[in-house]
């Protein structure tokens, strides 16, 4: 009995092993990072905890983050990061924190890049994403990336309302002008300013962000309103 635990526990990590190879050669050189050190200060509570279905708000974006093609993945964690880590139930996604977080999100864009130039200073092109869009999809991240490659922009947003925005793909040109944003900058100021080297893809319910309880509820009743 022993004997056949051991060696399947040596066939259970050889597969593994196997498998994440596997996935490591099916993913694009893009790496996604999820920007979710924020301190949730309008929701009042940590949005990166509040349920979703049957998982945390941040579990939620890492699954769909996980079922892309980019990797590597990258949570930029600031606020509650103690209490955050444990939702994030995957092998695949590397943590790091921001301890500059009051100086605003460019700090922890900056994080990001400098953590997936480390990791694979190959990488090609970067998914910038945020934690709060519930109705995120591996679908919509895919979209991103394929029509980079297919178009060669250098960036590709999302488009919602009158807005492009996060997710967004942002080649390797861009990676410096990511580090040197300040303050409250973020994504949209480099969309923004270079405009005419964006293309935008649909993502009508990225309209809808979680910032505070109000936001919450609505979401919850939409969710309950799918399930009737």
């Amino acid at each position: 009995m022993q004997i056949h635990q051991k060696r399947s526990r040596w066939w259970n990590a050889e597969v593994t092993t196997w498998l994440n190879s596997w996935r490591e050669n099916q993913m694009s050189d893009v790496g996604l990072i999820i920007l979710a050190a924020g301190a949730s200060t309008r929701m009042g509570t940590p949005k990166q905890l509040l349920r979703y279905g049957e998982q945390s708000l941040i579990g939620h974006v890492v699954q769909v983050a996980n079922t892309s093609v980019c990797h590597p993945i990258i949570v930029v964690l600031g606020s509650y990061a103690e209490r955050i880590k444990p939702e994030i139930n995957s092998e695949q996604v590397h943590i790091v924190e921001n301890p500059l977080l009051s100086e605003g999100i460019s700090t922890s864009i900056r994080v990001g890049i400098e953590a997936l130039n480390l990791i694979n200073k190959e990488a090609k092109a970067v998914v910038l994403m945020v934690c709060d869009q519930p109705f995120i999809s591996p679908q919509l991240i895919n979209q991103l990336v394929e029509v980079h490659e297919t178009t060669l922009k250098p960036i590709v947003a999302s488009q919602y309302a009158d807005t492009l925005g996060v997710p967004a793909l942002f080649n390797r040109t861009f990676f410096a002008k990511l580090t040197t944003l300040s303050g409250t900058d973020g994504a949209r100021h480099i969309i923004k300013k270079y405009l005419q080297q964006v293309l935008a893809v649909p993502f009508p319910e990225g309209v809808f962000d979680l910032d505070t309880p109000d936001d919450y509820e609505q979401l919850l009743l939409k969710n309950s309103e799918v399930r009737i």
